[in-house]
């Protein structure tokens, strides 16, 4: 079951390209839950999971590993990648060890 989607935005030649993120409700995985997800990238489909104790673990690892993947990726690179307003970040949380690549909005609440 979907629980939460957003669409970030990536231009070329001036036209925005959205690139859809789902994300799925936790479900029970032997002795863990897990986190399904999905990016609409605009080379393919990556679908991933996070992993945790409990659901609510699941969830905020989740979010951190959609984070670490939107900015360790090309698109990101690129400056062309945003979410409402240009270079205000993508409303995702990562690790700690992660927060130098942050900008914007992003920077300024998990920096």
């Amino acid at each position: 079951m979907v629980i939460a989607e957003r669409t970030l935005q990536y231009e070329v030649g001036g036209d925005d390209v959205p690139i859809k993120i789902t994300m799925f409700a936790p479900e029970q995985d032997k002795s863990s839950w897990i986190c399904r997800y999905k990016i609409d990238w605009p080379s393919g489909v990556r679908s991933s999971f996070g992993a945790g104790f409990d659901a609510v673990q699941a969830l905020h690892l989740t979010l951190q590993k959609i984070g670490v993947e939107i900015y360790m990726s090309d698109y990101h690179a690129s400056g062309r990648l945003f979410w409402g307003e240009k270079g205000t970040g993508y409303g995702f949380p990562v690790p700690k060890n992660g927060r130098t690549f942050l900008i914007g909005d992003d920077l300024k609440f998990e920096g």
